[in-house]
């Protein structure tokens, strides 16, 4: 057996190599080249790792402040033509890397190859924010950043409100995927343009969330309606995420389940195919006018505006389960599909799992929630995206609940 600390002064060995050949090449050459090459920082990095085994985290300062004064000196002394700092930092990290190679090995490891690919995607990624990247995108990545990192860890995870219906971290998650999701849609129209990117994003985007890609989509169609065949194929596609995550979360809780549903589910999906193909035909059958505009990612005002009204289903249905009490499965599920129709479906099988509840009595409950998160979505394309788009994706989506109780019609009539 090899000694763990040997193991570990080779991860520091590693990383200052991996480092350091990436400076290597960089340094150039003559009396203007870098102080620093794959030498320098794989002793660095070694210097940081015996520091910390033998002095553990004090002597590991003082190493880490020495490296800190040799690299200013060399930068103050032959430098003054070019200003960067990038090599410094990345010295003075390196010795940070290898004294952590002493204690977890994995993180320094890894960290170590991120910052050599920093390093090595410099000039792509000076090109991509100087060129590529606009400033209305910075702004709307800002936004994006502050709302995911600063907010949401703010924002309360516990009910309250009326009736104890309303989660503040759940409903700000909403709003956080709702600019995912739209800003997903921007860019892979930038990638692919309108007429690719908007059906291959939407059907990827349901996967998060339907409904909040059928808002995104409507508010991208109403402000670009020269977009509105690919808009509406990437809402109609989303459903069909929807129909996948539910046989998957019903094949994970109830293989039963599954199988009564299979009919319903095959139906639904078959429709939604069929009726996103034609709009995406028609999207790429269009001229690539305007594909490469640039603008806003997302709408921060639709987003809140969607979490809004989600919590107002949210307390409506509370209200409704207070008034009503629990008359039955059916209405628990017709209630919870409002918002989540995969939540419906999986506590339905989860009684059929349980032998509480056969596989054919759990049809009827679980298309019930289906059709009412048909509803909720219905109402999000008629609010976000105007008339034209309301009434081509409105057909779709009440096509798609039609086919699944047909195919449930199917198995009662059998």
């Amino acid at each position: 057996m090899i000694d763990p600390t040997i193991l570990d002064l080779a991860v520091a060995l590693g990383i200052g190599l991996l480092i350091g050949a990436e400076r290597e090449r960089r340094k150039g050459e003559g009396p203007q080249r870098s102080p620093a090459g794959i030498r320098t920082f794989t002793v660095t990095s070694l210097a940081g790792a015996i520091s910390h085994l033998v002095g553990g985290q004090v002597l590991l300062a003082i190493t880490t402040i020495g490296v800190i004064a040799l690299t200013t000196a060399a930068y103050w002394r032959g430098q003054e033509d070019d200003p960067g700092l990038t090599t410094e930092i990345a010295l003075i990290l390196t010795a940070l890397l290898g004294g952590l190679s002493m204690q977890q090995p994995a993180l320094a490891g890894g960290l170590a190859v991120t910052v050599a690919i920093l390093l090595a995607a410099r000039t792509p990624l000076h090109r991509f924010v100087r060129s590529a990247l606009t400033e209305d995108e910075l702004k709307d990545a800002l936004i994006f950043a502050g709302a995911t990192f600063v907010v949401l860890p703010l924002v309360p995870d516990r009910f309250m409100g009326p009736y104890g219906a309303l989660n503040p971290h759940s409903i700000w998650v909403l709003v956080v995927l709702t600019m995912a999701i739209s800003a997903a849609g921007y860019f892979a129209v930038r990638i692919a343009g309108a007429r690719v990117g908007l059906p291959v994003a939407g059907l990827a985007s349901g996967f998060i969330s339907s409904t909040a890609t059928i808002g995104a989509m409507g508010a991208r169609a109403a402000k670009t309606p020269a977009v509105l065949s690919a808009a509406v194929a990437g809402a109609v596609l989303s459903t069909i995420a929807t129909i996948a995550q539910m046989a998957l979360v019903l094949a994970a809780t109830s293989a039963a389940t599954l199988l009564s549903l299979s009919a319903p589910l095959v139906c639904a999906g078959l429709a939604a195919v069929a009726y996103g193909t034609v709009f995406t035909v028609r999207a790429l059958r269009q001229q690539p006018e305007g594909e490469g505009q640039t603008g806003r990612a997302f709408s921060l005002s639709m987003a809140l505006a969607f979490a809004l009204t989600l919590s107002g289903i949210l307390v409506a249905s509370a209200a409704l389960r207070e008034w009503l009490g629990e008359t039955g499965i059916v209405l628990a599920a017709v209630v919870a599909g409002f918002v989540d129709t995969h939540s419906a479906a999986i506590s339905v099988a989860s009684l059929v799992a349980s032998g509480k509840m056969s596989a054919t009595d759990a049809v009827l409950p679980i298309l019930a929630g289906f059709s009412t998160n048909t509803i909720s979505k219905i109402f999000f394309a008629g609010t976000s995206g105007g008339r034209s788009f309301s009434l081509r994706v409105i057909p779709g989506l009440i096509v798609v609940a039609l086919a699944a109780w047909a195919g449930a019609l199917y198995i009662w009539l059998r």
